[in-house]
């Protein structure tokens, strides 16, 4: 498969969702280095007696996982890397755009559900706070809407992109 890069003409749209991916790859390294602070914090303080024993540690460490995870998956599509699986054989272009276009139809579904539970999610948890680091349940459920409306963003112009191919507009 040819990568997206390579097939679709610069434009508006293509430079927006290209800064959006890197501003996603460098939050993604950031919040992977900090989540070392956390993990390390609980470690020392449960085989030694050299700090104490920290318990928001865990909580924290957990919600910078969940956004570690929701940035790599949005990153992912924006590759496609992610629900990206090669199980034809080589196919001219247009079979190519063809079946590439299906798992995207698919994705873009499960996009639209985790925009609209994400919603209701976020909602849910909106007034409420974590139990141990009194940190607002709205800032980690906020994670799957915008995870949902990232990966639209990113599959809008993939879909584009297939669409002209399979129209023989593009190679």
């Amino acid at each position: 498969m040819t990568h997206l890069t390579e097939t679709t003409p610069p434009g508006l749209w293509r430079r927006l969702t290209a800064a959006y991916a890197e501003l996603l790859s460098w939050t993604m390294a950031i919040t992977v280095g900090l989540l070392i602070i956390p993990v390390s914090l609980q470690i020392f303080s449960r085989y030694t007696d050299l700090i104490p024993s920290y318990i928001w540690t865990e909580e924290m460490a957990r919600f910078m996982f969940i956004w570690t995870i929701m940035l790599g998956a949005m990153v992912g599509v924006r590759e496609s890397t992610h629900f990206d699986v090669d199980l034809w054989p080589q196919m001219p272009p247009r079979g190519e755009a063809v079946a590439r276009l299906l798992g995207r139809l698919g994705v873009l579904t499960i996009a639209c559900v985790f925009v609209w539970a994400g919603i209701e999610f976020t909602k849910f948890a909106w007034k409420r706070t974590s139990e141990l680091a009194d940190l607002p349940l709205w800032l980690i459920h906020i994670a799957w809407p915008i995870t949902g409306f990232s990966w639209i963003a990113f599959l809008g112009e993939q879909v584009v992109n297939d669409l002209r191919i399979i129209a023989g507009r593009q190679k």
